[in-house]
């Protein structure tokens, strides 16, 4: 019985960790948009391309905290409903110099 309860809780762990919000950016406005960051932390930003047609996504977070270690939130720009780029950041690699420093991969 034990045995079968942990595994419950275990699961109920995992589910809990692989939800994430997904939005369409281009059918919410900008100030719209960065608030879903700020109250999820991450979230998932989808839109049509509008040279190509091609579905473009990626995932956005609210700072470094919510990128896997080696990486660092960096500034970003997604198309919104109200036709401006709206700033938001998403994780990039840090890149390492010769000299030990980390720099932000631009």
């Amino acid at each position: 019985m034990k045995k079968f309860l942990l595994a419950a809780c275990l699961c109920l762990i995992a589910a809990d960790a692989q939800a994430i919000s997904r939005y369409t950016s281009t059918s919410m406005q900008c100030r719209q948009i960065q608030s879903a960051v700020v109250n999820e932390g991450a979230v998932i930003l989808r839109w049509k391309s509008p040279q190509s047609g091609v579905q473009r996504y990626d995932r956005y977070v609210l700072a470094d905290q919510y990128c896997s270690p080696g990486m660092e939130a960096t500034r970003a720009f997604v198309p919104s409903a109200d036709r401006q780029s709206c700033p938001v950041y998403n994780c990039k690699m840090k890149i390492r110099s010769d000299d030990f420093f980390i720099f932000p991969r631009r």
